[in-house]
């Protein structure tokens, strides 16, 4: 039985991060001589999870692994990050997701996901967790699990008046009826191109990107520019928040991070524009460390944040 007091619910993924440091991406069939290799908790879902977890929120999971090792390890860090778990499937019949990461010496990566029993996250598994979600829950959202899945999760938190926040990574085309669900979408540049078609090669494009989500249904947009800041896009106009200057090590967990943090902002009742802030404060922490889990601050890290 999850707490009554769970303030955030994390629906998505859960992968084990298989990550190798290299000089440079590869070109496609060329073959790089690596450097260091780190096995890592990972999933989008779990990373933002964990993101908001450590930055203080109550948090749920719910999200499907299979029966093995990696599932084991999964769920006992989720754990000890004091997630709540009791939501998390097993599957007997499908091996636990995978992300095989390269990341250069910029920080840049490539990102290969085996989604395994993530795919299994069914729309009984959501009914029967949706007994235990409150009305007016915040519920983060990713696309590494079945896509009729999440427009389910649409549906029934519709129903309950729950606020979503949509990762739309990996980035794919959604249904029309999708965004006017949507309190936020968080798209990085490429998934905002995926999404409304839009070359965007500076940062006027990308304003017309989040003006034509924005005109698509969703409430409000926030699309992340990296070092570059976000475009915050919602019916009292656009302004773009800029990023902390930082030495970027790994951008791997930088959306995820964001994501948790936003969220975390949000249930203790900030606004969307400080909301935004403090997550970029907080992804600008995160991309100066390797991993994904592991490079989420805490708490105490961003207590200097006004």
């Amino acid at each position: 039985m999850s707490n009554s007091s769970t303030a955030i619910w994390v629906i998505g993924s859960i992968n084990t991060d298989m990550v190798v440091k290299a000089g440079k991406l590869p070109s496609p069939g060329e073959t790089v001589l690596g450097g260091e290799f780190l096995m890592n908790p990972g999933g989008k879902g779990a990373n933002q999870a964990v993101a908001a977890a450590r930055l203080g929120s109550a948090v749920a999971m719910v999200a499907c692994v299979g029966r093995d090792v990696f599932g084991d390890e999964a769920i006992a860090g989720l754990k000890d990050e004091l997630v709540d778990c009791s939501h998390v499937y097993r599957d007997d019949s499908r091996a636990s997701g995978v992300a095989l990461i390269s990341v250069d010496e910029k920080g840049e990566n490539h990102i290969v996901v085996a989604p395994g029993a993530n795919s299994s996250l069914s729309l009984q598994h959501i009914e029967q967790s949706f007994n235990h979600i409150p009305d007016n829950s915040l519920i983060m959202l990713q696309l590494e699990i079945p896509l009729n899945t999440v427009c389910h999760v649409l549906t029934l938190a519709r129903q309950k008046n729950c606020k979503i926040i949509l990762d739309p990574a990996p980035a794919r085309e959604l249904p029309d009826t999708v965004f006017q669900d949507l309190f936020l979408i968080t798209p990085n540049q490429s998934e905002a191109a995926m999404l409304t078609g839009i070359d965007i090669e500076n940062s006027n494009a990308a304003k017309t990107a989040a003006e034509q989500l924005l005109e698509m249904g969703a409430n409000n947009v926030a699309l992340t520019l990296g070092e570059q800041g976000v475009i915050l896009a919602s019916p009292r106009g656009i302004k773009v928040i800029a990023a902390p200057a930082v030495s970027a090590l790994d951008s791997t967990a930088a959306g995820d991070c964001f994501n948790g943090a936003l969220a975390t902002a949000l249930v203790r009742g900030a606004t969307l524009n400080e909301a935004i802030e403090f997550a970029c404060h907080a992804a600008s922490i995160a991309v100066t460390r390797l991993g994904a889990q592991n490079a989420m601050p805490r708490e105490q890290e961003l207590e200097s944040f006004a």
